[in-house]
């Protein structure tokens, strides 16, 4: 089975990735303080590891408890573009294996909060963080932050029917007024609260 959830996830991994490739070696440190993480480009890319070395783990239904026994919290090692692609292969690989996107999978939040969640509400966090930091990272870089058009119209595609719910849980900032004639890109960097 595939369902759209598991392309566009793959597509966000794989666009976090080609913009990790373009850290340099004096940008580890810089300040990378966007809408969904503080700290540096390093402890950044290191937030997106820790949360993609848990794909499989979820996606077969297993517990928070039963990973925190698995997974390093330093997950990348010494070369920490090399550890990223691992890691976000791995991940991509576990979620385009996903047979029943409806099956219960197991999710906890900051302040220790946990829920239960279809896989395909799993799968769209992902996009969310991993496609939308990907943009992020690239203004913090200074490098092209076009996203792949089709990553776009899917992650508009994703995340439109949950913007405002989103919203009111605080993982998105109010939307942003943009013109009619704006790009599909800009259109969804503003559904998010994001200043395109």
């Amino acid at each position: 089975m595939s369902i759209p959830e598991q392309l566009f996830f793959a597509l966000a991994v794989q666009a976090l990735s080609a913009v990790t490739d373009r850290i340099d070696d004096n940008q580890w440190d810089l300040p990378a303080d966007t809408g969904m993480s503080r700290g540096t480009v390093r402890e950044l890319v290191v937030a997106h590891a820790r949360d993609a070395q848990w794909v499989g783990h979820v996606l077969a239904g297993r517990t928070i408890e039963d990973g925190n026994k698995i997974f390093p919290d330093q997950p990348l090692g010494d070369d920490l573009k090399s550890g990223w692609r691992d890691i976000a292969d791995r991940a991509v690989a576990d979620a385009q294996a996903l047979d029943d996107p409806d099956k219960i999978v197991h999710l906890s939040f900051s302040g220790g909060e946990y829920g239960e969640f279809t896989a395909r509400d799993y799968l769209q966090q992902g996009i969310a963080y991993h496609g939308l930091q990907a943009w992020d990272l690239a203004r913090v870089l200074k490098v092209d932050d076009t996203l792949p058009a089709d990553l776009v119209a899917g992650m508009t595609e994703v995340l439109a029917p949950v913007a405002d719910q989103w919203r009111e849980l605080g993982v998105f900032g109010p939307a942003v007024s943009v013109p009619d004639d704006a790009s599909d890109q800009d259109k969804l960097l503003a559904l998010t609260g994001r200043q395109p």
